[in-house]
């Protein structure tokens, strides 16, 4: 599993011109899955975004997590986290993982971070998105599951 977080002070994902998920402060999560991803991975990521200290403190130092800041999550499926561009000039995404595993995976990944109790909205897999990001910083992390987190 890879993910893309960037701090945000408000974003959106607008589908057929229809907003379905925004935010205020918080983070957007690009998330993407590959075929040896397991639930107890998502587990694992989710307990590292939720604690990841990458909010300010009063003393403007980077010592907060979104849980202590009460933030939102807005996470949107990106399978072209895993984009190969070793060969050529056209990505490939072999090592995504098929539409209707990942569907699956990342239906589990937003119920786990839902369990946390932070407000979560969501783009709509499989869509054309646009996704506005007022990012706050500017803050972007990757992370990747095959790193385990303690």
């Amino acid at each position: 599993m890879r993910v893309l977080l960037q701090r945000s002070l408000l974003s959106s994902v607008v589908v057929d011109q229809k907003t379905v998920g925004e935010i205020q402060k918080g983070l957007v999560i690009f998330v993407g899955f590959t075929y040896n991803d397991t639930i107890e991975d998502i587990r694992k990521m989710v307990h590292k975004i939720i604690h990841l200290r990458i909010f300010d403190d009063e003393k403007g130092i980077m010592n907060r997590s979104i849980l202590d800041v009460e933030g939102e999550i807005l996470s949107v499926s990106q399978f072209t986290l895993y984009a190969n561009t070793e060969k050529g000039r056209r990505p490939s995404y072999i090592e995504a993982l098929k539409s209707e595993e990942a569907k699956l995976l990342y239906d589990a990944f937003n119920k786990e971070l839902e369990n946390t109790g932070l407000h979560i909205e969501t783009g709509i897999f499989g869509s054309e998105m646009l996704v506005h990001i007022q990012n706050d910083g500017p803050i972007t992390i990757a992370l990747e599951s095959e790193k385990k987190y303690e």
